[in-house]
């Protein structure tokens, strides 16, 4: 082991920590500079090797933590995080999301605070609207997709709304957090995720496709259909059941955690053949193709009619 193995060995550092470890406030610096350590704020840091391992989220994730760790706070107000730093403690899906520190406090402040990545927002908060992940407050699902609706454009709301309804959160309790915030800015923005969102969407890619069918005046299919098959049952993402017509959004990896990618593909294409053996036809679509929705809509228009035309035959 090197010198400074030990620095992996915890998540984050605090400068006094480091101080009674041996280092000094130069080494400390130095360090920073040489890229053994990453400072995440002002005293705190971590190890550049474990940074390395999270993913971009993950990194996010830590920044926040970090921003309470170094005692980040609302003057005699504990910090409650939320809007897209919540979303991060949850666990949501983000689509572009800002890199923004977000809190929520009921006093009356400056939107910024002295660290221009912090941004504070005025609001009360209710008992069943704030919860806890990794030991901080953090406003609880329903209020935190509010209020990420708000101030996100609606595509990205409402990736994080199907998510966190995937994850148990209340259709209900979401509109009583609108009628809260009535009149509020954004709020008509959130009306209209909450109103649209699935809770059966699996990915951001089957949310956007979902959507763009929605707005291209798509005849809508069911999600998550079953189907049995001589190789056993079968999820199609989306399904017109009584044209035997499925689609499938292949922009994430299906059972690669648990069987080599060449074999995958292989049961894939079994799967797939016993269903074209009882009828059906499947469209994939990918990321690629949510960005050329004209071209889109003629494909699954075009597909849906092959479909009629066979049923009709």
């Amino acid at each position: 082991m090197t010198r400074l193995d030990w620095l992996e060995r915890q998540e984050l550092w605090l400068t006094p920590e480091l101080l009674n470890r041996g280092l000094t406030t130069a080494t400390i610096a130095a360090l920073a500079r040489q890229g053994e350590l990453v400072r995440l704020r002002r005293g705190c840091y971590q190890s550049s090797e474990r940074w390395k391992t999270l993913t971009t989220n993950g990194q996010q994730v830590l920044r926040v933590v970090a921003h309470r760790a170094v005692g980040g706070s609302l003057g005699n107000e504990t910090p409650v995080y939320s809007h897209t730093s919540a979303a991060r403690l949850h666990g949501l899906y983000l689509l572009n999301p800002d890199l923004l520190i977000h809190i929520t406090q009921s006093s009356s402040v400056s939107p910024t605070s002295h660290a221009r990545d912090v941004r504070k927002h005025q609001g009360w908060l209710t008992a069943p609207e704030v919860t806890q992940r990794r030991g901080l407050l953090v406003t609880s699902l329903e209020r935190t997709v509010v209020d990420c609706s708000r101030i996100l454009q609606y595509r990205q709301g409402l990736v994080t709304a199907e998510h966190a309804l995937r994850l148990g959160a209340s259709r209900e309790g979401m509109k009583r957090v609108t009628e809260s915030l009535v009149n509020h800015k954004g709020i008509r923005n959130a009306r209209r995720v909450i109103a649209n969102a699935s809770h059966l969407s699996e990915s951001p890619g089957e949310t956007l496709t979902l959507d763009t069918m929605r707005s291209q005046q798509i005849p809508m299919p069911e999600q998550q259909v079953w189907v049995s098959s001589r190789l056993g049952d079968y999820r199609l993402d989306f399904a017109w059941r009584e044209l035997r017509a499925a689609m499938e959004f292949d922009g994430r990896i299906k059972y690669f955690d648990y069987q080599p990618t060449s074999q995958v593909l292989f049961e894939e294409r079994r799967r797939e053949k016993a269903l074209v053996e009882l009828g059906w036809t499947i469209l994939r679509i990918e990321w690629s193709d949510l960005f050329r929705e004209a071209e889109l809509k003629a494909r699954i228009l075009t597909h849906l009619r092959r479909a009629e035309a066979r049923r009709a035959a």
